[in-house]
């Protein structure tokens, strides 16, 4: 009960900021933006969704992957591309073990859990040097090693974000801490909810990953100002892009070149720089299977992936 109220404190915290930070976005549930539904309904043509996981809240998702979805509708015909959004990791995990969208843009562990239900990669979504968790404070705290942490709180996305929980808390544990006894862990819902605990002095330190904190910069440079990276951990492999087994080949291959060829045009530039991604790479299953390995040792080491 008491994480459920931290995980949406923030989000009150920030509406209720919004005539100080000038465009900050609403919590999920907030929102009055686009309505995303899981089948069509009345459509003369097959409707694919791409479900994107939760990177940021629906709103802001809409405004970064709505572009790659009117691309795609451009570039194929005969079908109809859709984006569709969830209010947390716990819904869109929900969805694609019960096989609902067509088409995944997950996180690397949440890859691996899509393959069991017949998913499977086509391409990466950007670098693998740019997926890794950082850890952001104030300018002004005295948090300069792990140690600085015992009896602090840390703030992050949610207990299954790998760049941004999974492996942030295994820095943790190399650096000799106990997560369970020596700091508390709240999980806050997205990656702005995580940031804004920062600057809202809800906790001592939250973290993220490259991208969010790439847009917050961006969108809040103020406020950033007041927050500084004080650890990165080593890096993984990035995001897929995943299609369910039953999506016929052809539709499959023809979005696959898309993808990796859209750092090739001035349009495609424009569109991977909204999602703050430089490009897509070839990948397969078998691509992430060092993910697996580490997987295996962060949940031998540190805690189950959904046992927080």
């Amino acid at each position: 009960m008491e994480r459920d109220v931290h995980r949406l404190y923030p989000w009150a915290l920030a509406l209720a900021l919004t005539m100080a930070l000038a465009g900050c976005e609403r919590g999920p549930q907030a929102v009055q933006g686009p309505h995303y539904i899981a089948k069509p309904n009345g459509n003369t043509v097959p409707v694919y969704h791409l479900a994107i996981h939760p990177l940021h809240n629906p709103k802001k998702l809409s405004e970064v992957y709505q572009p790659l979805i009117d691309h795609l509708n451009r570039q194929i015909g005969g079908v109809r591309f859709e984006l569709e959004a969830s209010r947390d990791y716990q819904t869109y995990e929900a969805k694609f073990r019960a096989r609902e969208p067509e088409l995944l843009l997950p996180n690397p562990w949440q890859t691996l859990e899509a393959m069991k239900v017949g998913y499977h990669v086509i391409a990466m979504a950007g670098d693998a040097e740019d997926f890794k968790g950082i850890f952001l404070v104030r300018r002004d705290s005295p948090i300069r090693t792990a140690a600085d942490l015992k009896g602090k709180t840390v703030s992050y996305p949610a207990p299954t974000a790998l760049a941004a929980c999974i492996l942030p808390q295994q820095l943790l544990h190399e650096r000799g801490l106990d997560l369970r006894k020596d700091t508390r862990s709240l999980y806050v819902g997205s990656q702005e909810s995580s940031i804004m605990n920062v600057y809202l002095k809800q906790v001592d330190a939250g973290a993220t990953w490259p991208p969010p904190w790439r847009a917050f910069q961006k969108e809040h440079p103020k406020e950033a100002a007041e927050l500084k990276v004080i650890w990165e951990t080593p890096h993984l492999m990035n995001n897929s892009v995943m299609v369910r087994d039953d999506v016929p080949a052809a539709l499959r291959d023809r979005i696959r070149q898309l993808l990796l060829e859209l750092d090739a045009t001035p349009e495609g530039r424009q569109i991977l720089a909204h999602m703050e991604t430089r490009r897509f790479h070839p990948a397969d299953d078998a691509s992430y299977e060092p993910v697996r390995h580490f997987i295996a040792r962060f949940e031998r080491e540190v805690r189950p992936v959904e046992a927080p």
